[in-house]
């Protein structure tokens, strides 16, 4: 069977994938992040089967449910002062108190009641607050509550192209030796660590640091020293751990203990053997004849470790996502490459055509097509490289598709950014837009107008993207594009009201936030049902209003 992590051990259960220690990624065990778990957590302990208040929220006959609605609006009403968010914070009831904690800017004294709140669930959702600086949110370092310091630990959501935010060395070094293994088990935790910290994990001062460094650090990517100190570290926690992750490892590369362990049935731990695991020529027979699922075969094409003539076999195998796979591998011979961008199927031409083992020229021999539509980036998408010259070398390509994975690097040099800027490929525009800190406002607005795909929405967020001049997308055929004109300061009180009846329910809810929206129109939108969240968080709200619609329940 799988060796199992000794009691204290820092992962178990579900496969994820992790950036180590040493900079690499892979694929360990887990458990379910805790902020799943809390989020899910009953909103009235003392009754589980009541519903939440988000649920009464969408109930529409509710009143109750409208009334939390609103205040939720409330709650994120740029305008609101000071008070009134101290008397949601104080008597809210619980959805509205999470709301803002979470997803808002706060005053100073705001900040003070939040990270002092005696519900642990307002205290969890300022721990993930990305509007509230992380020194704050580093106040409830040692809560009390397990549930609060798994929050913290996770940190904010990152959107697509955000910064993460960061830990400082301290704050990290806490974490690790005073935190429950369940507080630490989101991937976003390791994430966190600056790259100096996550370089001296292995080497760290404190043992149980070391320890971490252990569990989460690739065991093939170690130096023969690395391993050997771990090993033999004088901390029986470090020892422990180090033995713990070489058995995980020494049974992956095991092809008769893999298959001996390796589920009949479909399921996350046998799709992560065949993955990962060392295969012996049983299994990838048995894959290759009779897959518990048929998207198994292109599994195990992606399998480091498959044989030399397997691979061969793979190359020419009559399922088209099998040969992709190939296509993309490191280990192919050059005349495989050759024969596979000469491929009947378009996508394998296009898979063989990245492969770095060839030369520009040659690249440009294929007969590939880059796809205009999204994803521009999938689970398979390699990550830009971080040596300099080959980052330079990928921004320089002729080859769409590598130039893409340079735009999304991060620390891209000025001078690169500049020269994909006017990129021809659509997704060198968008994934440079969406990663790349400082590009000009017109390429964030040119992109949310020309693509359609998974991501647009983040480009709203980006800094820079422009309000001034959007009133004259009102009218625009495109949902999302209509809305944009909410954005505009300059938007009429007309053109805002025509907005609130739109047939698309983000443009309504958009018209209802823009402070140009006419006061009457604004007071009949609290009483709607579908629109009150949105009128109550407009900024144009008169002051009076706001103080009693936050003491009426």
């Amino acid at each position: 069977m799988t060796p199992e992590p000794r009691e204290g051990g820092q992962f178990v259960s579900v496969y994820d994938e992790v950036v180590h220690g040493n900079g690499r990624t892979r694929s360990v065990r887990r458990p379910v992040s805790p902020r799943a778990r809390t989020d899910r957590e009953p909103e009235n302990p003392e009754n589980p089967e009541a519903p939440a208040a988000s649920e009464a929220a969408e109930a529409p006959e509710d009143t109750a449910g409208l009334v939390v609605r609103r205040l939720c609006g409330l709650a994120l009403n740029p305008a609101a002062p000071e008070d009134v968010l101290l008397r949601l914070l104080a008597s809210g009831p619980v959805e509205v108190r999470k709301a803002l904690c979470r997803d808002r800017r706060l005053p100073a004294a705001v900040v003070d009641a939040a990270a002092s709140h005696p519900d642990w669930r307002a205290r969890a959702a300022f721990a993930a607050n990305p509007h509230v600086d992380v020194a704050e949110r580093l106040r409830l370092v040692d809560d009390p509550d397990w549930r609060v310091r798994a929050h913290l630990a996770d940190g904010p959501a990152t959107p697509l192209g955000g910064t993460v935010d960061r830990l400082p060395d301290w704050a990290a070094a806490r974490m690790i030796t005073t935190y429950e293994n369940d507080c630490l088990a989101d991937y976003r935790f390791p994430s966190r660590f600056s790259p100096e910290f996550r370089a001296s994990l292995l080497t760290h001062p404190e043992p149980k640091i070391r320890a971490y460094g252990a569990a989460t650090s690739d065991w093939a990517a170690l130096f023969d020293g690395e391993r050997a100190a771990l090993l033999d570290d004088p901390a029986e926690v470090v020892r422990a751990q180090a033995l713990s992750t070489k058995g995980l490892y020494d049974f992956e590369r095991d092809p008769a203990r893999v298959e001996a362990d390796l589920p009949s049935h479909a399921c996350h731990y046998r799709s992560h053997l065949l993955l990962y695991g060392a295969l012996s020529r049983s299994v990838i027979a048995s894959v290759l004849t009779a897959p518990a699922r048929p998207d198994e075969r292109s599994a195990i094409a992606r399998n480091p470790t498959l044989p030399a003539d397997i691979v061969a076999q793979l190359a020419v195998h009559p399922d088209a996502v099998v040969r992709q796979h190939i296509a993309l591998r490191a280990d192919v011979t050059l005349p495989q490459i050759e024969a596979l961008g000469k491929d009947p199927d378009p996508s394998v031409r296009l898979a063989a055509s990245q492969h770095p083992a060839l030369s520009e020229k040659e690249r440009a021999a294929i007969d590939y097509e880059v796809s205009q539509d999204g994803p521009f980036r999938t689970a398979v998408t390699p990550a830009p490289p971080r040596d300099p010259g080959q980052l330079r070398a990928l921004a320089h390509s002729g080859h769409p598709l590598l130039r893409r994975r340079a735009a999304m690097a991060e620390h891209l040099p000025p001078d690169l950014v500049a020269g994909l800027l006017g990129d021809p490929d659509l997704g060198v525009r968008v994934l440079l837009a969406q990663h790349q800190p400082g590009v000009p406002p017109s390429l964030l607005l040119r992109c949310f107008l020309t693509y359609s795909g998974p991501g647009r929405a983040c480009l709203l967020e980006r800094p820079g993207f422009p309000t001034y001049g959007l009133a004259r997308y009102a009218n625009h055929p495109d949902p999302a594009v209509r809305a944009l004109a909410a954005r505009d300061p300059e938007l009429d009180a007309r053109a805002s009201d025509r907005l609130t009846r739109d047939a698309d329910t983000e443009v309504r809810e958009a018209g209802a936030r823009h402070p140009n929206l006419p006061l009457s129109r604004l007071m009949e939108l609290l009483d709607d049902k579908e629109l009150a969240h949105a009128a109550a968080a407009n900024p144009a709200l008169p002051v009076a209003m706001m103080r009693q619609r936050a003491e009426a329940r």
